[in-house]
């Protein structure tokens, strides 16, 4: 089995429903070999983004 790789992929939305991102804004930021640097780097992004309420991000798995 090969080991997981991780990434922090969003941007921001065109609204509170987050279901469309606003083209232009996507960023993918990883890869991470450890589910625990992606979220250090999570935690450290949205931090930044934290006024802006159309703005997520989350973490993804490759497996």
């Amino acid at each position: 089995m090969h080991p997981s790789r991780f990434w922090i992929v969003g941007g921001e939305y065109a609204s509170t429903t987050f279901d469309k991102l606003i083209e232009g804004s996507e960023r993918v930021v990883g890869p991470f070999g450890e589910r625990r640097k992606a979220e250090e780097a999570w935690r450290r992004l949205s931090e930044d983004n934290r006024s802006q309420c159309c703005v997520r991000f989350t973490i993804a798995a490759e497996h």
